[in-house]
């Protein structure tokens, strides 16, 4: 098995293809960061007070409109006594310093879906279509051990680039803004009340969270791989199937069933926002779903790749 995780682990990193999409996310990255620290120049030094106080005026005469939406009041309004803490406690605020473009970054990890993607959707479909699956099933090996090792091989590679994304964005804002404020604290409002949180703590919750959702996506992108024969076609469908999903939410949202939809669940990170898709949404119940999903994808892939027929 262990053999059989550093040979899929070697064909990943022997590829040139592999290289230049890594290099493309460091890229977007490197270009995302610096345009966040042109654009954040004013709140640094002692602008953050400045900023925040126009922050607050500004949402202020937002809650004075009668058709403001419910979801925009609730931020609005909870945003308010969070500004109020910086401001009397003298704690400035995130803004400004290394550690909001570190949060900011973990936005990008749609970066690491696409790229873990395309690696997935190939992973199992090229070995059919070159026909190297021969090479591998004339191994003492079995179907499920040899299945197994590429989906392991998938998840150690999709977090290497989380970590590679973490790293690049720690060491450029720390460049960049400078290596201050290490002890910053987070406050958030929560019960009614705002309250101090980890920085660093909130930051690894908030990348591995965002690392959920990319393992999700890798296994309906390994379950769409052991169904074709056709990369282009697996990877063009995987690919599609993350687009969809925001859209078909939006479409759907309104029905209190949508909440059992696999995309609805796969952001864990709007409960570390207070703000679910669904009232009564709870992370527990989000887990229990993506659980189910989880199980079905694999069933279905072993299933196909177990029965599939390699003879042509």
């Amino acid at each position: 098995m262990v053999n059989l995780l550093l040979n899929e682990n070697m064909k990943i990193y022997r590829r040139m293809r592999t290289w230049i999409l890594v290099g493309l996310m460091a890229a977007f990255v490197i270009l995302g960061n610096f345009v966040m620290w042109h654009e954040n120049k004013s709140a640094q030094g002692d602008g953050w007070r400045t900023e925040l106080m126009q922050e607050k005026e500004r949402w202020t005469e937002q809650l004075k409109k009668s058709n403001l939406d419910e979801g925009l009041r609730t931020y609005y309004t909870e945003r308010i006594p969070v500004i109020d803490y910086h401001l009397e406690h003298n704690i400035r605020s995130p803004q400004g310093t290394m550690w909001n473009g570190i949060n900011e970054s973990a936005s990008l990890g749609i970066l690491i879906t696409l790229l873990t993607i395309i690696i997935a959707g190939d992973i199992i479909a090229a070995e059919f279509s070159t026909g190297t699956i021969k090479l591998l099933l004339i191994r003492p090996s079995s179907r499920i051990k040899i299945l197994l090792s590429k989906y392991l091989a998938m998840l150690l590679f999709s977090m290497v680039l989380l970590l590679t994304l973490f790293v690049i964005s720690f060491l450029l804002n720390g460049i960049l803004f400078g290596f201050k404020y290490m002890d910053l604290p987070l406050l958030h409002f929560t019960g009614g009340q705002v309250v101090e949180q980890n920085m660093i703590l909130h930051l690894w919750k908030t990348y591995l969270l965002n690392g959920i959702s990319t393992v999700m996506y890798i296994t309906i992108a390994f379950m769409i791989s052991s169904a074709f024969r056709s990369s282009a076609m697996a990877i063009g469908f995987s690919i599609g199937i993350v687009f969809a999903g925001n859209i078909l939410l939006e479409a759907l949202q309104r029905y209190e069933w949508s909440k059992y939809l696999l995309f609805a669940n796969t952001d864990l990170t709007q409960y570390m926002e207070g703000r679910p898709f669904h009232d009564g949404m709870t992370l527990s119940f989000s887990i229990g779903v993506l659980a189910v999903y989880f199980l079905l994808f694999n069933l279905v892939s072993w299933l196909m790749f177990t029965r599939r027929d390699v003879a042509g």
